[in-house]
């Protein structure tokens, strides 16, 4: 039973890891153009919404290595 409930959790993790990396900006467009960001504001640094989309993708890495770490010893 918490094998089920661990690869649900590391499905859901996945997903979102996707998407949060998806929104990362590359070589000039990302999530900060997108809300208005200028090119200004990147040459001046981080905006709030790009440190908050890099802690939340950080925090779901962490837990993506968790729950993978803890289905490799329970399988």
């Amino acid at each position: 039973m918490l094998t089920v409930i661990l690869v649900i959790i590391h499905i859901i993790v996945s997903m979102g890891l996707i998407i949060f990396v998806l929104l990362h900006s590359g070589r000039g467009g990302g999530l900060s153009d997108m809300l208005g960001g200028s090119v200004g504001a990147a040459a001046a640094g981080s905006t709030v919404a790009e440190r908050n989309l890099d802690r939340i993708t950080i925090l779901l890495a962490v837990i993506f290595a968790v729950t993978s770490v803890t289905l490799a010893i329970r399988i």
